[in-house]
């Protein structure tokens, strides 16, 4: 099941009640056309992968999240754990991974676009 989040205060709860659980947040807007195309898949895995939490932000009415987030394009996915966004330096594993290829400054918790297959991916990962 899909959260609606609608404000800090919301999102804070959420996040607290996940305890360790993997939270992905989806920052979408009901105009956006790629958000409308990827959120039936999004909700199919939040019925599929019952260990992770599922958001969703509409940047239209909580604006005030979306400028916290440094929301710049929908869809936009952010993953949490422990009520913190997962990054590079949470996963030790990845960032020696990263440090030797050199890519040690792209952030592993966020991506923008309805690429279904890469969020998948992205939750496996970080589950």
């Amino acid at each position: 099941m899909v959260q609606n989040i609608r404000d800090m205060d919301e999102l804070k709860t959420f996040l607290r009640s996940a305890g360790n659980k993997l939270v992905v947040v989806e920052f979408s807007a009901t105009w956006c056309g790629p958000c409308k195309r990827i959120y039936p898949l999004f909700h199919a895995m939040s019925l599929q992968y019952r260990n992770v939490m599922f958001a969703n932000v509409d940047v239209d009415s909580a604006r005030e999240l979306a400028r916290t987030y440094h929301i710049n394009a929908i869809p936009t996915f952010q993953m949490f754990k422990q009520t913190q966004k997962v990054n590079l330096f949470s996963r030790i594993k990845r960032a020696i991974c990263c440090y030797g290829s050199g890519s040690l400054s792209t952030p592993i918790f966020e991506f923008c676009g309805a690429d279904v297959k890469k969020l998948e991916e992205k939750i496996q990962e970080l589950m």
